[in-house]
């Protein structure tokens, strides 16, 4: 299994796989698993016109010989149950019950098929993020607080308020689903809702998309230990579950996370170790989760983001993976050769008074060099990689330059504090 950081990513990996498989003549094939309909490089895929078979024969069809390779991007990462699976590459963060599910894809032992051992390869997660996600769950694990089934009815009625859907839908929605029709016939269905979802402003979609995937993820797991005479209930869980994946939100912050990844070269890919045949020692304590939150939330409830803070983080997840430094100290690396580039005297007429962009960003970037050249001794490694890694080179200068001009936006042309 190949799990990665989204839809697009899976796609692109499976046709990348695919290309590979036939290259070296493999009698195996790949298959890719996702839901719903993404449009790359300015071509439409679905799971049945990658595949070229049905997406519910998915499960089936890897139990073949032929195929040994299931690329996802979330689909597929909880309740798989495929005995022979034995190897996981990981291009995702995985935090919390989901790296806990995820992992476990490979836990079911064969050895009558054959399945001796499991191999992951994880180019994302640190041995911390993971012993640290497993540890409650090693020994016994105990809520904290009972569950408010009765939350269900709030989560309910502000989905319904939304007017996204009018319940004679929801209805025949089901109607349709347990006849067993197929997809291209709930589409329309589906689509009427989505519709109405996008004329709803920014906020109101967040905190509805928000209050509908609660209100799915309670009602699945509470109905598993307690039956309900609720049918209202069990027709709007179906109907939001397929629902949810058509309720697109533009998210503003990976917009600009885009841009800033989209401008580094990755004509190459390096690869480091950091950790082989690593045993993660689990604490054999009892431990206590919490239940899922009582109180349906609210999108703008959040904090807003600093931008700095989000090019930072974003630099930090591409290429500071598996450093022993805390999110903070790698914040401050960053800031130190800005702040070195914005205390040369060059920098307020090369730089903030320079008209030309082109020859601004020169500037910027031989500013961005000497200040390199000043912290290699504090930051050896940093300089090393700098040196001798373009594409690093490339998108260090870009989040730099990114970063200056969010504080010239702010008006403050000194060093950042």
């Amino acid at each position: 299994m190949v799990v990665t950081r989204n839809i697009e990513s899976a796609i692109r990996y499976y046709l990348a796989i695919r290309e590979a498989l036939n290259a070296v003549g493999s009698p195996y094939k790949a298959v890719v698993a996702f839901t719903g309909k993404k449009l790359v490089d300015g071509v439409e895929h679905t799971e049945d016109s990658l595949n070229g078979f049905p997406g519910n024969d998915i499960a089936k069809k890897f139990k073949d010989d032929g195929y040994r390779i299931l690329v996802v991007a979330n689909k597929f990462l909880t309740g798989f149950d495929e005995p022979m699976l034995t190897t996981m590459y990981v291009d995702k963060k995985l935090q919390g019950v989901l790296a806990v599910q995820a992992l476990s894809r490979l836990n079911r032992s064969n050895k009558k098929l054959g399945k001796e051992e499991t191999f992951i390869l994880d180019f994302h997660n640190t041995v911390e993020e993971i012993k640290d996600a497993f540890d409650p769950f090693f020994t016994s694990t105990a809520l904290s607080q009972p569950t408010d089934v009765n939350v269900l009815h709030d989560l309910k009625d502000h989905v319904d308020d939304s007017g996204i859907y009018e319940w004679g839908e929801v209805v025949q929605f089901n109607e349709l689903f347990f006849d067993g029709l197929d997809a291209d016939q709930l589409s329309p269905i589906l689509d009427t809702a989505a519709g109405r979802f996008d004329e709803l402003d920014d906020e109101e979609k967040i905190d509805i998309k928000i209050k509908a995937k609660q209100f799915v993820k309670i009602y699945a797991q509470v109905a598993c230990i307690i039956q309900f005479a609720n049918a209202d209930w069990e027709m709007l869980h179906w109907f939001l579950k397929f629902l949810i994946p058509e309720m697109k939100i533009k998210d503003k912050d990976q917009d600009e996370i885009d841009g800033l990844m989209e401008s580094v070269d990755l004509t190459t890919y390096g690869l480091e170790r950091v950790k082989i045949g690593h045993t993660i020692g689990l604490d054999d304590s009892g431990s206590e989760i919490d239940p899922p939150n009582p109180n349906p939330r609210v999108g703008h409830d959040d904090p807003e983001k600093d931008p700095l803070d989000m090019i930072v983080a974003a630099f930090n997840e591409r290429y500071f993976n598996g450093w022993d430094a805390t999110p903070e100290e790698q914040r401050i690396k960053l800031i130190n050769i800005l702040n070195h580039a914005m205390s040369e005297p060059a920098f307020q007429n090369k730089v903030v008074s320079n008209p030309d962009e082109q020859n601004r960003r020169i500037a910027s970037e031989a500013l961005f060099e000497k200040a390199m050249r000043n912290e290699r001794r504090r930051e050896i490694d940093l300089y090393k990689k700098y040196a001798s890694d373009d594409d690093f080179k490339s998108g260090l200068h870009e989040a730099l330059m990114r970063m200056m001009e969010q504080v010239l936006k702010s008006g403050d042309h000194r060093p950042v504090g």
